[in-house]
């Protein structure tokens, strides 16, 4: 089975169960567990509204500490008062007496539809299941079992060298609606075999969330179950990471690795996507104008429809930036569609349709505007809107 995953590091197990939450019959309970306890960061949705399951993570995991997390998918745990918070204890609870640890030490995440409390009698079989098939093969069955609308299972890994020692990153994601760069935009776990403090840990996941999951939008929305956890066992045998050294940056950048190929998945697999579509801004004042832009043309439903119907509409993508709040001289900018200039100084150019069209009907296009007005560039994952997305979304409970 391929390993590229959450168990690719050395001391992570996973199994992924049916337990009939989903009416379908397919996987929908994930259990990953850590040989040793792992030091523990994560970043929760910035909803208001927040599910329960990621309320328990959300708390636990200021310890420091964690020792597994299970994900349920077919319900999500959220909007249902006290019973809800109950379940997720319950959960939890649960878990731990099978792994032999404490509740707390047990992370939680749930996805599905709101507003539906949690079968416990499926939840407790789908744990004891899923302990009972745990396997250092068995990331790829996790990466299935926490799927909705999702078309495929995400995963990623990357391996290392740090003091000699191999140090192996690996993640799995799921998440193909509901997307929006507010943090996080999906559930997500990441796991490494690394030595490294809690602080340095929180530290690298926030600075590489803001360079990847951060730069994904499908649709505008943002869920109340979102999440992302990392977990690091220190089994690698590394000299403890303690600061910003050459050796955090080496972690650093495998970890902006994996999770950049994470997040190009979830823009992939947007609900009834065919394109990927990559949007870069170079020249910006600063900052925030980018961002502003950048979120803008990326869920403009007339932008994603143009490119999902071939349409070299540019003068969508302008408009888009325009409206988006950020301030800049649109006779200034400059618009590719791959290597194709459409517009320039803001004025549109007579462009060979044909060369537009062929690039168009790529599965991955890139988008740049350059402002020419200051040092920023950055970028975001989108994807075209379809009608498949009306189709998916018009019957999600059904």
């Amino acid at each position: 089975m391929n390993n590229n995953g959450i168990t690719a590091p050395r001391g992570f197990l996973a199994s992924g169960v049916s337990c009939g939450l989903k009416n379908n019959g397919k996987k929908d309970l994930a259990m990953v567990v850590s040989e040793n306890i792992a030091v523990a960061a994560g970043i929760f949705t910035t909803n208001v509204v927040k599910g329960h399951s990621l309320k328990w993570t959300k708390r636990n995991i200021e310890n420091g500490y964690a020792r597994a997390m299970v994900i349920n998918s077919g319900c999500a745990n959220a909007c249902l008062g006290e019973r809800g918070d109950k379940d997720a204890a319950d959960m939890a609870q649960y878990a731990s007496l099978m792994i032999g640890c404490r509740p707390e030490e047990v992370l939680l995440g749930s996805t599905g539809v709101i507003g539906f409390p949690l079968d416990m009698d499926k939840i407790r079989k789908g744990i004891k299941d899923a302990y009972a098939s745990l396997s250092s093969q068995g990331g790829t069955l996790a990466a299935e079992a926490i799927m909705t609308t999702d078309t495929f299972p995400k995963q990623a890994s990357k391996t290392i060298t740090i003091d000699g020692k191999t140090i192996t990153i690996g993640g799995m994601c799921k998440g193909s609606g509901m997307i929006h760069p507010n943090m996080a935009t999906m559930i997500s776990l990441i796991t490494t075999d690394a030595a490294i403090s809690r602080e340095m840990l929180d530290k690298a996941l926030r600075h590489v969330a803001e360079k990847s999951f951060n730069r994904v939008s499908v649709d505008g929305d943002t869920s109340v179950c979102d999440q992302l956890v990392i977990m690091a066992n220190g089994l690698g045998g590394n000299t403890p990471i303690n600061s910003e050294d050459s050796n955090y940056d080496t972690f650093v950048s495998a970890l902006l690795e994996v999770s950049v190929n994470l997040s190009k998945m979830l823009a992939r697999d947007g609900e009834g996507a065919t394109k990927l579509i990559e949007i870069r801004v170079k020249g910006c004042h600063d900052t925030e104008s980018a961002h502003l832009i950048l979120n803008a043309i990326a869920k403009s439903p007339l932008v994603k429809t143009a490119f999902f119907g071939q349409d070299a509409n540019w003068g969508r993508i302008i408009t888009a930036a325009g409206y988006s709040g950020a301030s800049f001289d649109p006779d200034l900018v400059d618009i590719y569609l791959g290597e194709l200039m459409v517009c320039h100084n803001g004025a549109g150019l007579s462009f060979d349709e044909a060369k537009a069209l062929e690039i168009l009907k790529k599965d991955e296009i890139t988008v740049t505007l350059d402002f020419k007005s200051g040092q920023v560039d950055d970028k975001i994952w989108t994807c075209d809107l379809s009608y498949d997305y009306v189709k998916i979304n018009g019957s999600y409970r059904s």
